[in-house]
C-alpha cells in the first residue's frame, strides 16, 4: 500500500494504478462501515484509493473540529490489511490554501433536514468532495447510505458538474443490535449506548406501518416519534418522511417511496439514521 500527501505524489501514484479505479473518501477514525465501502470498491474495481481528511469546512461554529476522533496509524494499518492500493492524506493547507475563495453549493437538496440543522455543512461537503474527485479522478466513488442527504447532495453535484464517474451507495453498516456504525459512537456513555439502538428500531417499526398499507406521511412520522419516545435518554432533533430524491417532506407517500430519517441526541452525542421505503 502506498501512502501519499501532496497532489503531485497522488497523481504520480494514480497513474500507475489499474483501472477501473474506485475511490472511498473518509474523515478517518475508520470502522467497519468504512471497510464495507472498501470491500464494495474492491468488488467492482481493479484499484482502490482511500482519502483521509477531516474537512474543517463542514464543521459549524458550535461543532468542535478539534475533538473529532483521529487515529491515523490505526487507520493506515486497517487499510493496509484490507488491501487498499493507495491512501491520500491531504493537509488543510493544501485543500484550503491562503486566499481560497471558491465554493460549491448544491442549493435545494441541501436545505432541509441536516442542512437546516447545520447551516453551511453541505457547502463544505460539496466543495471538498468536488476537490477530491478532481484530484483523484476515479471511475466510481463509494459512499454509505447512513449519510443519506450527503449522498443526495453528492449525486446532484456529480450530475450538475458533469463529473465522469458513478456514485455508488453502500448499505449502512450496523452493530449486532442495529445501531448504525459511526465514528461518533465512541462518545456514548454505557447507558446511552444501551438505548441508542432505538433509532433503528423506530425506523423498522415505521417501515412496518408502511408495509401494512399506510401512506399518510404524518402517521409514519408519528410512528417514528412514538418509538423514539420509549428511550428516556433520546432527545429528538427531527424526524422526517421525505421524497427520496428532493428530500422535501411528504403529505402522502407516492409511487416513488420515501426516505425516513432522524437526528437524535444522546447527551452531547448526535446520531443520525435513515431507511428507504421502496415505492410501488
Amino acid at each position: 500500500m502506498q501512502t501519499v500527501t501532496t497532489l503531485e505524489q497522488l497523481r504520480a501514484a494514480r497513474a500507475g494504478l489499474a483501472e477501473p479505479l474506485g475511490f472511498v473518501p473518509t474523515m478517518g477514525y475508520l470502522h467497519e462501515g468504512h471497510l464495507a465501502l472498501v470491500r464494495a470498491a474492491q468488488g467492482r474495481c481493479k484499484s482502490v484509493i482511500v482519502s483521509i481528511f477531516v474537512n474543517p469546512a463542514q464543521f459549524g461554529p458550535n461543532e468542535d473540529l478539534a475533538k473529532y476522533p483521529r487515529d491515523i496509524p490505526r487507520d493506515l494499518a486497517l487499510l493496509d490489511e484490507a488491501g487498499v492500493d493507495l491512501v491520500w492524506l491531504p493537509t488543510p493547507e493544501m485543500m484550503y490554501p491562503p486566499g481560497f475563495q471558491t465554493w460549491v453549493e448544491v442549493t435545494d437538496v441541501s436545505q432541509p433536514l441536516e442542512g437546516a440543522m447545520r447551516p453551511g455543512h453541505f457547502r463544505g461537503v460539496a466543495t471538498v468532495v468536488a476537490k477530491l474527485f478532481n484530484a483523484v479522478g476515479p471511475d466510481l466513488a463509494f459512499f454509505g447510505q447512513k449519510d443519506a442527504q450527503q449522498v443526495a447532495v453528492i449525486r446532484q453535484m456529480t450530475l450538475d458538474l458533469n463529473f465522469p464517474l458513478e456514485v455508488v451507495v453502500v448499505p449502512t453498516a450496523r452493530e449486532a443490535d442495529g445501531l448504525a456504525r459511526s465514528s461518533r459512537n465512541v462518545y456514548l456513555s454505557e447507558a446511552e449506548r444501551a438505548q441508542a439502538p432505538v433509532l433503528h428500531r423506530a425506523l423498522q417499526e415505521a417501515a412496518a406501518v408502511y408495509r401494512d398499507g399506510e401512506r399518510d406521511a404524518e402517521v409514519i412520522r408519528k410512528a417514528l416519534r412514538a418509538a423514539l419516545a420509549t428511550a428516556a435518554l433520546a432527545e429528538v432533533q427531527y424526524v422526517s418522511c421525505a421524497h427520496p430524491r428532493t428530500l422535501q417532506e411528504l403529505e402522502r407517500i407516492g409511487p416513488e417511496g420515501a426516505l425516513l430519517s432522524m437526528a437524535v441526541h444522546f447527551g452531547k452525542t448526535r446520531l443520525i439514521d435513515n431507511l428507504v421505503l421502496e415505492g410501488h
